[in-house]
């Protein structure tokens, strides 16, 4: 079989999601293993509350993505909105390398620009703000130093008013900013976008200093419906698994 690289992103892991733990396990023993590379663009977890949390299913997970890597299989992990927490401890444990906010690799020839897609969302004010004010050393050392149970209570609440934070916001407003997306494909000089994050697949087609690209938008994994993307010399292929 031909080596490939696979994409996925906004597994959302949790304790409560059971039917999307097995397939993320099924797919880890099973197509993940013929890829030559995995890229996971963020939100692997619902929510990450660090490294030191073995709470499950998270052990489990960390077992078989050390299982995988140990196998000679890459695996490239983004943080995502929701478990932007993970740090080296985890890369230790799992194998896997940690890439920055934006990454360029080259896909078959051709530079490939990955995010998870929450830096795009430049409309978003207040997250914007509260992202910014969350990825710094104090913050995260700060909720860090907290007790793992206060930690666990504290990403339900979140996680609860995230929920009701949402549904007062507008759909525009949650999405990429287009503008951003043109200008951050200028910037890394890509003529083509991997990201997550928004929970809208599709393949959008642009104009970047004249010429085509593109721009690909993962699916979110569902209990009902699994979507990768897989790339290999021929091309692309968006399988549902």
């Amino acid at each position: 079989m031909e080596k490939e690289t696979i994409f996925i992103s906004d597994l959302h892991i949790s304790l409560n999601k059971k039917e999307i733990t097995k397939k993320f396990l099924l797919f880890l023993e099973n197509q993940a293993r013929q890829a030559n590379a995995i890229y996971i663009l963020g939100d692997l977890f619902d929510a990450w509350i660090g490294d030191d949390d073995n709470t499950p299913p998270n052990k489990q997970i960390k077992t078989q993505l050390k299982l995988l890597t140990d196998s000679g299989v890459s695996v490239f992990l983004q943080q995502g909105n929701r478990d932007f927490l993970i740090g080296d401890q985890f890369c230790t444990e799992t194998g896997i390398t940690l890439l920055d906010d934006y990454a360029v690799i080259k896909l078959n020839g051709v530079n490939t620009l990955l995010t998870h897609g929450d830096l795009l969302c430049t409309d978003d004010l207040p997250y914007q703000a509260f992202r910014e004010k969350s990825r710094t050393e104090e913050w995260k050392q700060n909720v860090l130093s907290k007790p793992l149970l206060i930690r666990l209570l504290a990403a339900r609440w979140y996680r609860f008013r995230s929920f009701f934070h949402k549904r007062k916001k507008s759909q525009d407003i949650m999405d990429v900013n287009q503008q951003t997306v043109i200008d951050e494909m200028k910037k890394h000089d890509c003529y083509r976008l991997i990201h997550g994050h928004t929970h809208r697949p599709f393949i959008h087609n642009l104009e970047i200093k004249g010429k085509p690209a593109l721009r690909f938008v993962l699916a979110e994994w569902k209990k009902d419906s699994v979507e990768i993307l897989r790339w290999n010399a021929k091309g692309y292929k968006i399988e549902n698994i």
